[in-house]
């Protein structure tokens, strides 16, 4: 099992005018994410719209990815699903395709018990032979993995991650105090933050937009200890994490890469582009930070 640590891209799904599924465009972005510097890329989450993809599209996307990145970065797949049969049946296909681990949220309607979770867990983590990376995002999946819950599902012997998605920083301590090394967080939101407190890597939704600075973020604070120099990083880029955050994620991740000349579409309804105040707020950000779409030649 390769190791996962660093700032990974929960990235978004390119689509062309029409609407359609752009593989093209697709291809080109996961290269310009390595040549930027990201260490890590998970497509087919809340960002890539996995719930408004067919199950076709699924495949496409995933081995997609999986094949641009070649193995030069670790690929995690999101194989979240109400259905415990259904999450089984897509981490099953994820690691044939090639993913070096998936990603699961819990299941998202159904408020499932602190028992149905780790049951949940187990069943999926029985059926794979890779890495989960667990999700706690109570304000999407309406249950909350909190600490205690967590240290038991990284009982499971291949939970050994988790994307912590709340705003309570503390929970990446107690998290590696209850677990020890039996689960390794990564920060969802707070990423300098949870590098600070001891987080081994960050799910990043601005690092669609600036893979580089973000990845280097990381390094500064986990490799290199040097956390003046990380929160001037961080406080250059608070404007663009910020502005990706709350309900226009996708919408304005999609909106400032057009921005930087990396036109991949509009979400799929129900999401709408950005209204225009605040599609003028992404061309804003993109100019002020100077940000780009240059990929190698």
């Amino acid at each position: 099992m390769k190791t996962f640590r660093g700032t990974y891209t929960v990235m978004i799904t390119p689509f062309d005018e029409k609407g359609e599924l752009d593989l093209p465009a697709l291809r080109r972005f996961v290269e310009w994410q390595i040549e930027q510097g990201i260490h890590g890329l998970i497509p087919l989450g809340s960002t890539g719209e996995f719930l408004s993809l067919s199950d076709d599209e699924h495949i496409a996307v995933a081995e997609t990815v999986i094949r641009q990145a070649a193995g030069r970065v670790p690929v995690l797949i999101g194989t979240g699903a109400e259905d415990t049969r259904q999450s089984v049946r897509l981490s099953r296909r994820a690691e044939a395709l090639g993913a070096d681990g998936v990603m699961i949220i819990p299941p998202f309607y159904s408020t499932p018990t602190d028992d149905e979770l780790v049951h949940h867990y187990k069943t999926i983590g029985d059926a794979i032979g890779i890495p989960i990376m667990v999700y706690n995002n109570p304000a999407t999946a309406n249950v909350d993995l909190n600490p205690q819950l967590v240290a038991r599902i990284a009982e499971v012997p291949n939970c050994l991650y988790i994307k912590e998605s709340t705003l309570e920083v503390t929970r990446v301590r107690d998290i590696i105090r209850l677990c020890g090394d039996k689960m390794t967080v990564f920060g969802g939101i707070l990423g300098f933050e949870s590098f600070v407190e001891g987080a081994q890597g960050w799910v990043a939704v601005a690092s669609n937009i600036a893979p580089g600075p973000l990845a280097r973020l990381f390094e500064l604070v986990a490799d290199e200890e040097k956390i003046r120099e990380a929160r001037d990083l961080y406080l250059r880029y608070l404007p663009l994490i910020e502005f990706v955050g709350g309900q226009y994620y996708v919408a304005g991740s999609k909106a400032l890469l057009r921005h930087m000349g990396f036109p991949v579409g509009n979400p799929r309804p129900p999401r709408l582009p950005l209204p225009a105040e605040r599609d003028a707020m992404a061309r804003d950000i993109v100019r002020t930070l100077d940000l780009a779409f240059r990929q190698a030649a």
